[in-house]
């Protein structure tokens, strides 16, 4: 939907903000209700997750945590090694597609529900307005000379900024380093180098992207507002003015014959979080948070007029006999939901057929060989067992390949939860009989909780021909 002729105006190109800070205007209605349960329901998880405690071989653990140290992240029951790498780029591929598919179907409505730009700048301005006030005393506030109220005010505000940027650089980092012991840590003021950088830096972050950025991200420094339009298609839904029924605006309530919907108030101007006129078309900057919709329908009801002059909706609607298309009209939303479909299903895949253990066999480069007591020519192997499960596993090595070969010592072994043990195992072959030099041999690893499980490595046995 584009503006009536003749109400078109004139845009120029600017690289930098020069209306000064946006103080928007407070709006009720189903939008802002849904953008307010996403960031309860958002901050909920995010917040809450790092402290849900999981049941663990050696006692309760925290059930989400990303112990880089150990190289493993503890997932509720689920451990993941670097070597379940795969699963995380189906997840990246899952989640970037989904984005892709919203997208498609209805704009940036991620960045205005879902992004954390704008569930973090909505928190800050919540804040703001409980303490300077209204969007009108907050302008105001802004115009007036240094003062102590002006000051005292806006201490109180950037101290609780502090706090919310401090409280969330610690639930981030209790993510990596388990939530109960990191509070300890920083009353005592214990924490390693990394902790420490990552509590600072995420706090300043978060004061700085919310507190102080705010609408100036989304205008000038997030990258996906200048590349979401290849994802469009004309049956794509974004929020748009009505300019065939809108159009020629008529100031205030009057009739004027032949005059549009739009009593040209400016709210929808007012309410917007980066200060954008969607009666001048759809804009970069928009990020489809419908603000302007519930604005808009709130006058068209007091004017007595149908709501919907501002909308979701599609810019082929605008065309003559436009009837929704069928799924094959849309190849792209159909691309995207097969890329969903097919990642999903692979990471599926993957995760059943996951081993619950791997193993990882090293011969003894230091001697070739030795002759033991009784006779036989020994080798030594270090066999590394990785216990990808959460629960204690046993394990038994038998060896197979060779006449005679043989495991000298112990052959039962046990590993943690989620742990590495590199065992020491030695085999060994009678000294006659038989060819000679680096013979293949095979090790199989059976784990006694789950005998189905059996994993077979192979290696090479050195007999040498002067034992012969």
């Amino acid at each position: 939907m584009q503006p009536a002729a003749g109400k078109l105006r004139e845009h120029r190109l600017t690289f930098q903000k020069t209306k000064g800070k946006i103080h928007a205007r407070a709006v009720s209605g189903r939008f802002n209700t849904w953008r307010w349960a996403m960031v309860w329901l958002t901050q909920i998880v995010f917040y809450g997750a790092c402290w849900l405690q999981w049941p663990g071989a050696d006692g309760p653990r925290q059930a989400l945590w990303l112990d880089i140290a150990h190289e493993k992240f503890h997932l509720f029951g689920l451990v993941l090694w670097p070597q379940d790498a795969l699963l995380a780029v189906f997840a990246l591929v899952f989640a970037a597609t989904g984005l892709f598919y919203v997208t498609a179907l209805s704009g940036r409505l991620f960045c205005g529900f879902a992004c954390p730009q704008t569930i973090y700048t909505m928190i800050f301005t919540w804040i703001e307005a409980r303490v300077e006030g209204d969007h009108l005393a907050r302008m105001k506030l802004d115009s007036q000379p240094a003062g102590p109220r002006k000051l005292a005010l806006k201490l109180v505000k950037h101290a609780l900024w502090a706090a919310v940027a401090a409280w969330t650089a610690i639930t981030f980092v209790g993510y990596f380093t388990p939530i109960r012991e990191l509070l300890p840590a920083i009353g005592a003021f214990a924490t390693g180098p990394w902790e420490s950088f990552w509590l600072l830096f995420y706090a300043l972050f978060t004061y700085v992207q919310a507190g102080l950025a705010r609408e100036a991200v989304c205008q000038h420094m997030c990258p996906y507002s200048r590349f979401q339009g290849v994802m469009f298609d004309p049956w794509t839904k974004n929020v748009a003015y009505d300019a065939a029924r809108g159009e020629p605006r008529r100031p205030g309530r009057s009739r004027e014959a032949g005059a549009g919907d739009c009593i040209d108030c400016g709210i929808c101007v007012q309410v917007c979080p980066t200060g954008i006129d969607i009666r001048d078309g759809l804009q970069y900057q928009c990020i489809n948070c419908g603000l302007c919709i519930d604005a808009c329908d709130q006058v068209m009801a007091r004017t007595g007029m149908p709501a919907g002059l501002i909308r979701f909706a599609p810019e082929a609607a605008g065309t003559p006999g436009g009837a929704a298309p069928g799924p094959a009209a849309r190849p792209r939303l159909l691309l995207y939901l097969a890329l969903l479909v097919v990642s999903c299903a692979l990471a599926a895949w993957t995760l059943a057929r996951r081993p619950p253990f791997l193993v990882d066999v090293l011969r003894d480069r230091g001697a070739l060989s030795r002759e033991g007591s009784d006779g036989r020519i020994e080798n030594a192997y270090t066999v590394k067992l990785v216990n990808l499960g959460d629960a204690r596993r046993d394990f038994v090595i038998d060896a197979s390949g060779q006449p005679g070969l043989d495991v000298v010592g112990e052959r039962r072994f046990s590993v943690d939860a989620g742990s590495i043990r590199p065992v020491a195992l030695t085999l060994a072959m009678p000294a006659d009989g038989g060819p000679t030099g680096a013979l293949p041999i095979r090790l199989h690893i059976r784990s006694r909780q789950a005998p189905a499980g059996e994993i077979v490595e192979t290696s090479r046995f050195i007999l040498p021909a002067a034992t012969r």
